[in-house]
């Protein structure tokens, strides 16, 4: 249980990072706001694997660089998914592309990002 908790603590610091980085990339910078979410997810990502690796899975004596590989593989299915969702559900639905990116991140996070994780990644 203090491995779920702690990974949704690190989860939740990685989404902030991801949604500052969406909003300053759209809202600041003028960016389509696809391309505001790539470059969130993608922030978000080396911080939630920076904290999955040092802080929840305590995976630090494990091979890096095998890591990284089964991680960005991991991502990389987070970042088709979180995409496809926030396309799918701003422009089908028309709901704002931030309260989109809100719940596709939090269905993807607890129910592929986490598991993934813990079963493939850090182990």
């Amino acid at each position: 249980m203090a491995t779920f908790v702690k990974a949704q603590v690190a989860s939740l610091s990685a989404s902030i990072i991801d949604f500052l980085t969406t909003l300053v990339c759209t809202q600041v910078f003028h960016f389509w706001y696809l391309l505001g979410s790539v470059t969130g997810t993608t922030v978000g990502g080396i911080v939630n694997f920076t904290m999955g690796r040092n802080w929840v899975f305590d995976a630090r004596e494990r091979n890096v660089k095998l890591q990284i590989i089964k991680y960005i593989l991991v991502w990389a299915g987070n970042l088709a998914l979180t995409t496809a969702g926030v396309y799918l559900v701003t422009h089908y639905l028309h709901v704002n592309y931030i309260l989109s990116k809100i719940i596709i991140s939090c269905t993807v996070g607890t129910g592929y990002n986490f598991l993934m994780q813990k079963k493939f990644v850090f182990i």
